[in-house]
This record gives structure tokens, C-alpha cells and sequence, in this order.
């Protein structure tokens, strides 16, 4: 299970979330920041330093925010 970055993200793009990660598996996208599932450790570093609370572990992903469970999938499929 990885971490999720969410709608209060776009356009924000704040990085101290890349800053904190010890495995590099965030990226900038053009409107926000994704978490590579598939490099993700869930050591939820970045969870604690987001300045706007976008970050999520995939199961505690808020209902009104689950479509970006598959935005940030698809972001790490069409790279």
C-alpha cells in the first residue's frame, strides 16, 4: 500500500514533501505532485511535512477524494 497525494496539492505544489523522502518516489507532475506506488515504503514522511494535508496512506484516502487513488496511478503508467 502506498501514499496519495489529493486535490489540495494542485496547483500548491509546496516539495517539502520530495525534500523528506528517503526513497525519491515523488514526482512532479505539471499540476501537482505524485507518489509512485510501486517505490513508496509507506514510512508516511511525507504525510507529516505536507503544509496543505493532501498526503494520505491508499486506505485512508477520504471518499470525495478516491479518484486520486487512480490519477496518481495512471500519472506512473503514462511515464
Amino acid at each position: 500500500m502506498a501514499f496519495v497525494i489529493t486535490s489540495p496539492c494542485k496547483d500548491e505544489k509546496a516539495a517539502e514533501c520530495m525534500d523528506v523522502c528517503p526513497v525519491d518516489c515523488i514526482e512532479e507532475g505539471k499540476d501537482m505532485f505524485y507518489i509512485d506506488p510501486a517505490i513508496c515504503i509507506d514510512c508516511g514522511a511525507c504525510e507529516a511535512v505536507c503544509p496543505v494535508e493532501a498526503i494520505y496512506i491508499e486506505d485512508e484516502v477520504p471518499e470525495e477524494e478516491q479518484q486520486y487513488i487512480e490519477i496518481n496511478k495512471k500519472f506512473f503508467e503514462e511515464q
